[in-house]
């Protein structure tokens, strides 16, 4: 359910804005996205697992709060994650 280290630092490496970023939002949506994968390919086994769907909820709206933010701040930086990580059509 949760990501390895290795794919972490991957996203990190990938999202960076900078050397060392790791709190931007574009890399805190990356690891979001990758974690909200997992967790609905986990509920296609586990249909019933609500504990965890209430979880994967948080992430969403976290997720969604951090794109808000960036749509506020950048109109530009905001289309390009989401096409990044392809996210919304």
């Amino acid at each position: 359910m949760s990501i390895t280290v290795e794919r972490k630092e991957a996203l990190i490496k990938e999202f960076a804005t900078k050397d060392g970023d790791t709190g931007s939002p574009e890399v805190q949506v990356a690891i979001l996205t990758e974690r909200i994968t997992n967790l609905t390919e986990h509920f296609k086994s586990h249909k019933k697992d609500n504990h965890s769907r209430r979880g994967l909820l948080k992430m969403v709206a976290q997720r969604r709060k951090l794109l808000d933010y960036v749509k506020g701040k950048d109109e530009d930086r905001y289309k390009t994650i989401i096409t990044r990580l392809g996210i919304r059509r």
